[in-house]
């Protein structure tokens, strides 16, 4: 149990509507649920979920930081497809228009190798197998459980490493956009981190250790600077290691 909830700590720390969160908070309790009441089968189901809306979410992500080759990785797809998937208003959309398996091709974006994407959508199948009328319980006991999830983790662990330089990306953009305290959205550095980079982008706890990681002094010759640095500071200050920990 100890191992799944650490995909808290991937998941997005606050959502663009509220619909998003009750879902989330449902499939969470879901899974905890059928878990401790030993229906493993359903139990990873809900898991399975959260480990899509994971992928969903870093999709998302890498949509923002990198518009223009996430539009030339969908070449195959009918046009009216491509433009509904740039348009696409929330991470869930993208299911849309995507059988589930479709969605982690995107991943090549980051550097994932064909091999790396075929593991990271073995799941699928796996989870597609359940969900159908087989005459078979694929979860007898907590071991099963526990080692599909120890296995799913490897994975999600695996794609956050490869996000790192889309959330840097995201995050040097975010610094240049609001290095401005007369025309950004909100004065305070605090505010202003809270509502335009990790809640407009879907910040988690782990994408905030890269940002947190981030060697402002990179920045030194930029506009705006010592906003920077205390945008930078109110990160630190408000996403503290501890904070990300206990996610």
């Amino acid at each position: 149990m100890d191992e799944a909830l650490e995909l808290g700590t991937y998941l997005p720390q606050s959502f663009a509507s509220a619909d998003e969160q009750k879902y989330l908070d449902f499939l969470w309790s879901a899974f905890q649920t059928n878990y401790e009441a030993e229906r493993y089968e359903f139990a990873s189901l809900a898991f399975h979920l959260l480990y899509m809306s994971f992928v969903s979410f870093s999709i998302w992500q890498i949509r923002l930081a990198r518009p223009q080759q996430f539009a030339m990785a969908m070449v195959g797809f009918r046009s009216e497809d491509e433009g509904k998937l740039m348009e696409c208003e929330n991470p869930f959309k993208f299911y849309d228009k995507l059988k589930e398996s479709q969605i982690f091709r995107f991943l090549k974006l980051i550097g994932c190798t064909n091999e790396q994407v075929g593991e990271f959508s073995k799941f699928v199948k796996r989870r597609n197998k359940i969900a159908h009328p087989t005459g078979n319980v694929f979860f007898n006991d907590q071991a099963a459980i526990d080692a599909e999830i120890a296995e799913m983790m490897k994975e999600v662990r695996n794609i956050e490493a490869h996000m790192e330089p889309v959330i840097v990306e995201l995050y040097r953009r975010f610094l240049a956009d609001s290095a401005d305290a007369e025309t950004r959205e909100y004065a305070e550095p605090g505010d202003e981190v809270t509502a335009n980079l990790v809640h407009a982008n879907y910040m988690s706890a782990a994408d905030l250790v890269f940002c947190r990681g981030f060697d402002i002094e990179t920045l030194s010759d930029e506009p705006g600077f010592e906003e920077m640095q205390a945008l930078h500071a109110a990160l630190v200050e408000t996403y503290s290691d501890e904070e990300a920990e206990a996610a």
